[in-house]
């Protein structure tokens, strides 16, 4: 059992459950937590409900071009700020938060250990984001991750038992769902099938490896082709994506090689974890059945023994990762809750 239940979104990701009556005052108070989702040139954060109602919704600018520590100060202070919207508005403050940043995290001690992007080696997170809140309990998520906790739950993986989410953005991760969780692995490593190599000698990789997933079917990768093959340097997956669907040859053929980096990669993890869904979002699942009708032909055609997966878009788009992390801070809060031998005790 989860600790709420959003509203199911899949048909419209922007239809979310909202308050009734003016959202400037309440006749009692509102329990809810804060929940911020961390990317590298963007925050997205909300205050959620019980019952899963966004309440209020903001966007920020990361500012990592202002270095390491200004990215956590940015991140402490737009939750000190949301927290005190809460207050004033909702009647009582957060009753805690969770947050999702990229990288390698320790979620278990609530630790960034690395993201290349915003400059970070072990942050505490949780401790920093607790002490700026008051002392509320704080949960730490992998971006990926979380963003598929929430695809798993309320969005296109719900009800599947086994699924797996891979977003395609400037790089490529994958959540491995198992129920209503999300397997992180013994080290936290768990799903990172972005350096799965497809073509052993091919592009370096700054994993260190050459011909990883993400140098050839990442969004990046996919603007960086076509930008060569376009002669446009300002081209990018987007605008490949709309010259495929106008007959470009030459779009053509740089959108069926991601394809196929894409469909060789998936069909690896495919095997290993054997999914009943394979749910596809990020950037370049924007292009819907320009990549999903041929993805789905690539990976019918390499699978042998495999089962099948049913190949579907993602649901909740840019808003998985800060619906994740509210589930992940009410979560902790199920988790905090005294059982009844413990009250009776």
């Amino acid at each position: 059992m989860t600790a709420f239940e959003f509203v199911s979104v899949r048909n419209n990701p922007r239809k979310w459950t909202r308050p009734f009556g003016p959202s400037s005052d309440t006749l009692s108070p509102v329990r809810h937590v804060i929940a911020l989702d961390v990317g590298g040139t963007g925050m997205k954060a909300a205050l959620v409900g019980a019952d899963g109602t966004l309440l209020h919704e903001a966007r920020r600018a990361t500012g990592r071009e202002r270095g390491p520590e200004a990215v956590v100060e940015t991140i402490l202070g737009f939750a000190e700020e949301l927290r005190a919207l809460g207050q004033e508005r909702y009647g009582e403050p957060a009753a805690a938060a969770g947050v999702a940043v990229p990288g390698i995290v320790d979620a278990e001690n609530g630790i960034a250990v690395y993201a290349a992007n915003l400059g970070w080696r072990d942050v505490p997170m949780r401790e920093l984001l607790s002490a700026r809140l008051d002392g509320v309990p704080v949960a730490l998520g992998h971006d990926v991750r979380t963003g598929g906790l929430a695809e798993g739950r309320i969005g296109a993986g719900n009800g599947a038992d086994r699924f797996l989410f891979v977003p395609l953005g400037t790089g490529i991760a994958g959540a491995i769902g198992i129920g209503d969780r999300i397997e992180a692995g013994a080290h936290g490593y768990a799903g990172e099938i972005g350096h799965i190599v497809v073509r052993p000698d091919g592009t370096d990789c700054g994993c260190g490896q050459r011909g990883c997933l993400e140098r050839y079917a990442s969004a990046s990768a996919v603007s960086l082709a076509w930008a060569e093959a376009s002669g446009d340097p300002d081209a990018d997956a987007a605008d490949c994506a709309k010259a495929v669907e106008s007959g470009d040859p030459a779009a053509a053929r740089v959108w069926q090689d991601a394809v196929d980096a894409l469909a060789d990669g998936l069909v690896t993890a495919l095997t290993l974890l054997d999914p009943r869904t394979l749910i596809i979002g990020g950037g370049l699942a924007e292009a819907g059945e320009t990549l999903f009708t041929p993805l789905r032909a690539a990976v019918e055609e390499r699978v042998t023994f495999q089962k099948l997966p049913a190949i579907v878009p993602a649901a909740l788009g840019d808003t998985a990762g800060c619906l994740g992390a509210g589930l992940l801070a009410w979560d902790l809060l199920a988790a905090q809750r005294p059982t009844d031998s413990e009250v009776s005790a």
